[in-house]
């Protein structure tokens, strides 16, 4: 089971959701994100949000058009994002991908990226996905990546505080067995030379971004 998250971002952020439409997941429309998915034809299974992001008629068109909403209080502990998030790990999904969490507000945008700290500590892959960039968290272990021309820059971020242990074969700046820790970017833009690339390291948390050779953004 898959379940695909479109927050209420900009839609110019947006990757080409007709990439998406096809895959046989349930979708989940956080508050203007709803309105986003009622307007590309996509029906989700649940609506989740205070929906303070929506004028007065587009909420009203969005309760004519659409039954299954969970409208919380705009005041509260959580972002809707995060209500989100919880209710698809409690379905015990394989992969949860998200969309429309970048490209607003920082606070937000940051707040979305930990969030992701949710999938390491449930062994579930959660993914963060705009125009540009394909954004998740890896635990310890050794990963193949295939060579992939649409996102040929491949970045490795420190998440936790230290990284140890760092290897990298088959890419353009090898490394082996060696750290990292916040505000380093040693492991920034680096590309897959050969067929396959392994990443692989034995202490943290790393965020791992690949991300298309749109430019700077």
């Amino acid at each position: 089971m898959i379940f695909h998250i479109m927050a209420g971002g900009p839609i110019e952020m947006l990757p080409e959701i007709a990439h998406y439409k096809s895959d046989p997941v349930s979708w989940i429309g956080v508050d203007r994100g709803l309105l986003t998915l009622l307007n590309l034809g996509i029906t989700p299974v649940k609506g989740i949000g205070d929906f303070d992001s929506v004028t007065e008629a587009e909420l009203k068109w969005v309760k004519r058009n659409y039954a299954h909403l969970d409208i919380s209080p705009a005041e509260k502990d959580q972002t809707d994002t995060e209500l989100a998030v919880n209710w698809c790990l409690a379905q015990k999904p394989n992969k949860i991908r998200i969309f429309g969490a970048t490209g607003g507000r920082l606070d937000h945008a940051l707040a979305n990226m930990q969030l992701l700290m949710k999938g390491v500590s449930q062994e579930i892959v959660i993914e963060i996905i705009d125009r540009q960039n394909i954004l998740t968290l890896l635990s310890p272990n050794t990963y193949n990546f295939e060579q992939h021309e649409e996102y040929p820059y491949v970045s490795f971020l420190p998440f936790s505080r230290e990284v140890h242990g760092i290897t990298l074969n088959g890419f353009k700046y090898p490394l082996t067995n060696r750290s990292i820790e916040w505000g380093t970017t040693l492991c920034v833009s680096n590309e897959i030379i050969e067929q396959m690339g392994t990443f692989s390291f034995s202490e943290g948390i790393v965020i791992m971004v690949k991300s298309k050779d749109l430019g700077a953004g």
